[in-house]
């Protein structure tokens, strides 16, 4: 189970226009950078316009049905399970693991990770969902907050500049042009959006590539409704989103550990 924890760091009925923001196509063309993007020289700017940008549009709560895969190092799939994942931003995400009523899951809860089982917490350990602060609650909470916890997550923020990811062109934050390992996060240009986060274990010497991809809108905000997970340029896992609503009502108990089985579940078979 507590392998599954570490790999659900993961993640989060309107009219949906689709964005390929990270995903490979056939010879695309550059995004234009808008005058206003163009003026970032600096982290704090770009997480001020990311943040701006959406301000007081950005959907609050998010849920989805998600298949996840594990791969060999072959490539071939090992196995599919089905997870259940919902959002309240900022902070709060919560991941079922397979059959919601088997009480199997993580939550993470502002700066805490919970790990449950049968409905139980087996353990708490302080920790944060990058991806949970970047893909999401970057939207919807003060920009200070957001700096403070990517300083908190060894990001250099005095480092940023452009590249191009599938071609389309990224804002790079805490890595110089020619660093493919230092921890690092790409921002589309075009759409202020998270497309892709590196972090390296200097310990396990292993470095991890994660990768936001097929974005859909909702309302006036966005859901990457692919993510993929590389180690080696190879993908290990791979998270494919269905079912997915935003502003949905979750039980008030819904990100409380303790009341895990007791809260209304926002899913419906």
């Amino acid at each position: 189970m507590r392998k599954l924890a570490i790999l659900a760091v993961g993640v989060l009925s309107a009219c949906h226009r689709q964005v390929e923001v990270g995903t490979p196509a056939p010879e695309p063309a550059p995004a234009p950078i808008s005058p206003r993007a163009t003026a970032i020289t600096s982290a704090d700017q770009l997480i001020t316009v990311m943040h701006d940008r959406y301000a007081d549009k950005w959907y609050r709560t998010v849920a989805f049905s998600q298949k996840a895969t594990y791969f060999r190092a072959d490539g071939t799939p090992l196995r599919v399970e089905t997870w259940y994942e919902a959002a309240s931003l900022p902070g709060h995400l919560r991941i079922d693991l397979g059959d919601p009523t088997r009480g199997n899951g993580v939550v993470y809860r502002d700066d805490s990770v919970y790990t449950l089982q049968e409905g139980r917490v087996v353990d708490r350990r302080l920790g944060r969902n990058l991806l949970l602060i970047l893909g999401f609650d970057v939207y919807a909470q003060p920009v200070a907050r957001t700096l403070e916890q990517l300083r908190g997550e060894r990001i250099d923020l005095t480092l940023l500049h452009t590249d191009t990811l599938n071609g389309r062109r990224m804002y790079v934050v805490g890595a110089g042009p020619t660093d493919s390992t230092s921890n690092q996060f790409w921002i589309d240009t075009e759409h202020m959006l998270f497309a892709r986060l590196v972090q390296t274990d200097t310990v396990r010497r292993n470095t991890r590539d994660i990768r936001f991809e097929k974005y859909l809108q909702h309302g006036d905000g966005w859901v990457a409704e692919e993510v993929r997970f590389l180690t080696g340029g190879k993908m290990v896992f791979h998270e494919q989103y269905s079912n997915v609503r935003v502003n949905v009502p979750l039980d008030e108990n819904f990100f409380v550990p303790e009341k895990w089985s007791a809260a209304m579940h926002w899913y419906k078979p």
